[in-house]
């Protein structure tokens, strides 16, 4: 493969098998798969989401927004709670025909909203598991924020959830049993704003983890997920895939050795692979990332074991020396390491080689920052 190395891959055939899979669930359990974005950061990548049925997209910036925006997609959801100083550019999108969704969960941010004077869209997020922002459902200022929002103007759109909890949990019961609570802590919110008089169409819950164990979706409209678009290792220990579903990979080449050791050094440190340990508290640590051959197939027992900025460290998981390692890939040998966390080591690169079934490669650009 005659790529400069570290470089970020794709495996087309892996990809598709991903967005097919969840696409399918969510049409069977009846909602709109609104795909997270950030995963990827990647148009192209995007566009195969909405060909296999997805209705909109999920950000997590005002950039992804932006630059999807201009390559044509309308219909945004941006699912972090807005800060008063972004508002301008959140404006700026909706003059320009974006139908742009914002995301608050105080009466504080609500306020800088209709002190706008836009008809925002607007959600109020909802705190389903105690992992990070939003309202709980039974709290009486979720009421305040959609009265603050409906009578100043704005549109309020409906209620949003993430069990980001999910990814801290590793059997098919713990992980049905959470994505029902998602749901029914997020329909219960959505009760309470109705049964104020305030307008609640809409009820969009997700994660990666809950869309892929949920059993009944009843009351609610839409699902956001993103990272199961490439899966990684962290996915793999939760156990909604495996790491032969893992599309995302970095190529890396052999650069040195240490014989005493039975240490393989590659050029991919913690910048290409990034500094995500995300398996390290979880039942299988697979240090930076599983190591395979250049076909992307699972070479039995070695990882990346340690990192420095641009030296990985090949080894074996048990930590034994294995002198033969240094037969087995020779200077300049092409190896592919399968990440622990996709979104956090895609962000190390400008870009994206899709790797086709038929070992073809095309460049997919992505985008950073703000």
């Amino acid at each position: 493969m005659d790529i400069e190395t570290p470089a970020a891959l794709i495996d087309e055939t892996r990809m598709a098998a991903n967005i097919a899979r969840l696409q399918k669930r969510m049409t069977e359990l009846g909602v709109r798969l609104r795909p997270h974005v950030k995963t990827s950061k990647c148009i192209e990548v995007a566009r195969r989401q909405q060909e296999a049925g997805a209705r909109g997209i999920t950000v997590s910036t005002l950039k992804e927004a932006e630059q999807f925006f201009a390559a044509g997609f309308a219909d945004i959801l941006y699912a972090v709670c807005i800060s008063p100083d972004k508002l301008d550019r959140a404006l700026a999108l909706c003059r320009q025909g974006c139908a742009l969704t914002l995301l608050v969960d105080s009466v504080a941010a609500a306020q800088a909203v209709v002190a706008k004077g836009h008809p925002f869209e607007v959600m109020i997020e909802i705190d389903s598991d105690g992992h990070r922002s939003g309202v709980q459902p039974e709290d009486a200022v979720l009421i305040e924020i959609g009265r603050v929002l409906h009578e100043g103007g704005a549109k309020l759109k409906g209620v949003l959830t993430h069990a980001g909890s999910s990814y801290d949990l590793n059997t098919p019961e713990a992980l049905r049993q959470l994505a029902e609570q998602e749901r029914h802590l997020s329909v219960r919110a959505a009760e309470r704003l109705r049964a104020a008089g305030l307008p609640c169409p809409e009820v969009s819950v997700g994660s990666t983890p809950t869309a892929l164990s949920a059993q009944s979706l009843d009351g609610v409209t839409e699902v956001r997920a993103g990272v199961y678009v490439f899966f990684d290792l962290v996915m793999a220990n939760v156990g909604v895939c495996t790491p032969e579903n893992v599309a995302l990979s970095v190529l890396t080449t052999v650069i040195g050795h240490q014989p005493e050791k039975g240490w393989v050094i590659v050029d991919a440190g913690w910048m290409a692979m990034s500094r995500d340990r995300g398996t390290q508290r979880q039942k299988i640590d697979y240090g930076y990332g599983i190591v395979c051959d250049a076909s992307g197939r699972a070479i039995e027992g070695l990882l990346v074991g340690a990192a420095n900025q641009e030296h990985g460290i090949v080894s074996r998981r048990d930590g034994a020396a294995d002198g033969s390692l240094i037969d087995r890939f020779p200077i300049g040998t092409k190896l592919r390491v399968l990440p622990n966390h996709a979104c956090a080591t895609g962000a190390q690169y400008p870009d994206y080689h899709l790797v086709t079934a038929a070992g073809a490669t095309e460049v997919w650009p992505r985008f950073h920052g703000w």
